[in-house]
Order: C-alpha cells, then sequence, then structure tokens
C-alpha cells in the first residue's frame, strides 16, 4: 500500500460517525482506517460489477446454438473419439 500523503475531511451525521466508532472498536483499528476499508471495498465491488456485467452482454450477445445440445453419452463419445485420435497422433 502506498504511504498515506493526502487528507480528506469530511462531515458526517452522529449516526454514521457513531457506526465507524463502533466497526473500528470492534475491529481494534481507527475510523480512519475503517473509512479507508470501505473505500477499497466499494471501488473494488464497483469494478467486479462492471466486469460481470460486460460478462453478462458477451454472453447475451452470442447466436442461439442450432439444433438441441448433445446427450451425455454423445458428448463421452466425442471426447473419446478426439482421445483416441490424440493417442494416435502421439
Amino acid at each position: 500500500m502506498s504511504a498515506l500523503e493526502r487528507r480528506l475531511h469530511i462531515l458526517l451525521d452522529e449516526a454514521r460517525y457513531a457506526r465507524l466508532e463502533a466497526e473500528a472498536k470492534e475491529r481494534g483499528s481507527s475510523v480512519a482506517s475503517v473509512v479507508r476499508l470501505a473505500i477499497d471495498h466499494h471501488f473494488d465491488e464497483e469494478r467486479d460489477q462492471a466486469r460481470r456485467a460486460e460478462a453478462a452482454r458477451k454472453l447475451l450477445s452470442y447466436p442461439p446454438d442450432e439444433g438441441p445440445a448433445e446427450t451425455w453419452d454423445e458428448m463421452l463419445a466425442i471426447q473419446e473419439a478426439e482421445i483416441a485420435r490424440m493417442a494416435g497422433d502421439a
């Protein structure tokens, strides 16, 4: 983690500050540390949500499959044929 070099002054209502203070006491840390952790958590979660949304957009952009899906037996036969082909190449 980088050195702490920027100061932030924020105003909070009593209820929010009490929540921060209680969390800090429970963790055995400072209120400032709890605020830093909350900021990190918020932005990490925001990035994760953006990645999930992009993955969903990609999945939804794929055209639908043509025809019925293979059965388990068909998939197994395809895999066995591929393994046999690869063993023959070796």
